[in-house]
């Protein structure tokens, strides 16, 4: 996500979209207004991919779908192109809707909702085709050609970073759709902890994390009363990560307030994880072996909330607009006291440390390559 990007999130239209606790008109207007300004700040994020791109000379563009240019620039480069994706919201199947939308018992609904998705991507086919034009210098994709995976790209393969534990790959996938795994880094061998969270965590039990990182709030002080009262009354000691939020107020006992520390290193250590539902923070939740509660916000975290659940490993998610101290207190309680969810968690976290989805993608990425270059790869070892 672009610098420009993340300062539109900041405003106090983006707070109203993101957060989803004003009311319903007033997040249709923000969104819409934020609708406006987004074409400016996808034209700059093409330009800027494409001029690392002319600096990088790749021989294959891995790319995200917010990269929008990306295939666009892997057909002007003439190399192939592999796309990575945090959650399932592109490639069509009917055993379940893209991520983020709703499970309805209707025929045909599922494989819809991909079509919708597809359709949210044609409404930048006028910037993409200007993008193509001048920068690039291809011919327009026309009308109902794909903007995402434009007929010139040579699109190979679709990898989702999520473990086959978490989404079992739909039989109805080509053999082009890959579940890899998650993609863990493993980046924190050598991390110290401030001092005073390492003196909290010895001072007693196992607290609970509740922290929603990228959400920002329209009153943040608020907030943080309704997280740390719901702490208070579900009897746990509380870590809360301030986030974009800036989940922060006067001490309260029995809570302490973080800024930003490795996920992979602080879950385990928790009795239970309270988040927003980021494919991320939903991923390092889930290998930590504890259970979790989601209070989603948007997009695609209210799947993320489901999935808890039907893994067995999440108390009832509470979304951001419904959220009060009762709902989350009660929820947070459950996590961190019931010893079936506590048991998933563990079982669910066995399975995915077992897993390496990075070198499994890396491996599904080499078949990509060319096979020139290829053989020079293995010449210059």
């Amino acid at each position: 996500m672009s610098d420009a990007s993340l300062d539109l999130m900041d405003t106090d239209d983006g707070k109203k979209m993101l957060e989803g606790a004003s009311g319903w008109l007033a997040r249709v207007a923000a969104t819409v207004r934020l609708a406006r300004k987004s074409g400016a700040i996808n034209a700059k994020l093409s330009q800027d991919a494409w001029t690392s791109a002319k600096r990088a000379d790749p021989d294959l563009v891995v790319f995200h779908p917010k990269v929008m240019a990306a295939p666009h620039i892997a057909e002007a480069l003439g190399i192939p192109a592999v796309m990575g994706l945090l959650q399932p919201m592109i490639v069509p199947t009917a055993a379940f809707p893209p991520t983020g939308l709703p499970d309805l018992p209707v025929p045909g609904y599922n494989r819809f909702g991909y079509r919708l998705v597809k359709a949210s991507y044609a409404a930048f086919r006028s910037s993409m085709n200007r993008f193509r034009k001048e920068a690039l210098g291809l011919a327009p994709i026309r009308r109902g050609q794909d903007v995402l995976q434009p007929p010139g790209a040579a699109i190979t393969k679709a990898l989702h970073a999520v473990s086959p534990s978490v989404l079992p790959r739909p039989s109805d996938w080509s053999p082009t759709a890959v579940v890899t795994g998650y993609w863990f880094l493993h980046a924190t061998e050598r991390y110290t902890p401030p001092e005073d969270l390492a003196r909290f965590l010895a001072s007693g039990p196992p607290p609970v994390y509740v922290g929603f990182g990228s959400m920002t709030s329209e009153d943040a002080e608020r907030l943080f009363q309704v997280v740390s009262k719901a702490l208070k009354q579900a009897g746990v000691r509380g870590v809360v990560g301030s986030g974009w939020a800036g989940l922060k107020t006067e001490p309260v006992e029995g809570v302490i307030t973080i800024p930003s520390v490795p996920h992979e290193w602080l879950f385990p250590q928790m009795a239970a994880v309270v988040h927003h539902g980021g494919a991320g923070t939903t991923a390092q939740g889930f290998r930590a072996g504890v259970s979790c509660v989601i209070c989603p916000f948007i997009g695609d975290q209210p799947g993320w909330a489901k999935k808890s659940i039907a893994l067995g490993v999440g108390a009832q998610p509470v979304p951001r607009k419904k959220l009060t101290v009762g709902r989350l207190a009660h929820s947070i309680h459950l996590a961190a006291t019931d010893p079936a969810l506590r048991r998933n968690a563990n079982a669910l976290a066995q399975h995915l440390r077992k897993e390496d989805g990075v070198a499994a993608a890396v491996a599904e990425i080499e078949e990509c390559l060319p096979a020139s270059n290829v053989r020079q790869q293995e010449e210059t070892v």
